[in-house]
């Protein structure tokens, strides 16, 4: 992993102005997350069971993230990569999952893999949150 220096960090906006936005370029909002905070999250490459993603974490100052009217306030975007285990789970809990379907998703072999050839995806990812960045500018709350 590691961190762009971009200049959407800091910026506030409300959630419903911009999600439509970020997902026109290709960022999704991750279902995973809380009500006080959350991410865009944008695939730059995937080969095989090895992702590389851009995430733009975003905090709520007022609301809820559920809600349109959240403000926010993006924070530092950054590069991950994830390595994803196709194998089969044999931890304690495989049986209990197998049989109950609770869980789907299997845990990475590494959610935070090496990146070769940073530049290459610091400046693809730099590239998508300046676009996103010129399309939100006129929703920037102070």
């Amino acid at each position: 992993m590691f961190q762009l220096h971009t200049e959407i960090e800091g910026k506030r906006a409300y959630f419903g102005a911009v999600r439509d936005i970020f997902h026109s370029y290709g960022c999704s909002f991750c279902s995973n997350f809380d009500y006080e905070q959350g991410k865009f999250d944008a695939l730059l490459w995937r080969d095989r069971g090895e992702s590389i993603y851009l995430r733009v974490p975003i905090h709520v100052l007022d609301g809820a993230l559920d809600h349109p009217s959240a403000l926010i306030e993006f924070g530092k975007p950054f590069v991950i990569k994830h390595v994803v285990n196709f194998g089969l789970d044999h931890d304690e809990n495989s049986f209990l999952t197998a049989t109950t379907g609770l869980d789907q998703f299997q845990t990475p072999l590494d959610n935070d893999d090496y990146i070769h050839d940073k530049s290459r995806w610091a400046k693809a990812g730099e590239e998508t949150i300046q676009q996103v960045y010129r399309s939100i500018n006129g929703l920037l709350v102070s």
